[in-house]
């Protein structure tokens, strides 16, 4: 598998130099998940960062009913990970799993991390992408679970997710909103 569409994305984020390039793609790995196939387990420590080439992750935990709640889709051109896990060199708290037959490109984080050195462009784009999606993204989603009516979080899922929701069953979007499928059922059928 070629590391193009890897690399262009990464250079959305911040110029790598060829140097760079070379270095990052000997750790990659590419490697196939079934759906339902899990890439990271719950209470393992994880070590892998996965870019999905084509299919689509879900990142959830269970609450204390037993239910599913999904933190994070990862479609293609994301990374997947359980990058506080990894920073806190602790178990994860959540499971990853292919919500489709998904193939990604894998590599091992802490050696991404020793390139840092030798290539400071490619620890430039690592606090880029941590800023972007684990802080800016993040937070406004996290006060939207908190504040909003159950209406206006699934508005702002179609508006911003519009491709994914049709790759998602109802459950899966309910499960991301923290509500139940027949409150997001009530709430489809309100919208037409």
């Amino acid at each position: 598998m070629s590391t193009e569409s890897f690399f262009k994305k990464i250079r959305t984020y911040h110029h790598i130099s060829e140097e760079a390039e070379v270095a990052w793609a000997k750790l990659l790995r590419q490697k196939s998940y079934k759906k339902g196939e899990n890439f990271i387990n719950e209470g393992q420590k994880p070590r892998k960062v996965a870019f999905v080439v084509k299919g689509l992750f879900s990142q959830y935990y269970a609450d204390e009913n037993g239910d599913t709640v999904i933190k994070y889709f990862f479609p293609e051109e994301r990374l997947a990970a359980s990058v506080s896990a990894m920073l806190s060199d602790t178990p994860s708290i959540f499971t990853i799993t292919a919500i489709e037959n998904t193939t990604v490109l894998e590599y091992d984080f802490f050696e991404f991390k020793k390139l840092f050195t030798e290539h400071p462009d490619i620890a430039s784009f690592y606090i880029k992408y941590i800023e972007l999606h684990w802080i800016i993204e993040k937070e406004p989603l996290e006060i939207s679970l908190r504040a909003e009516t159950a209406k206006t979080r699934y508005d702002e899922f179609l508006r911003k997710y519009p491709k994914l929701v049709k790759r998602l069953k109802k459950h899966h979007i309910a499960s991301f909103l923290g509500i139940t499928p027949t409150q997001l059922s009530r709430i489809f059928f309100a919208n037409k």
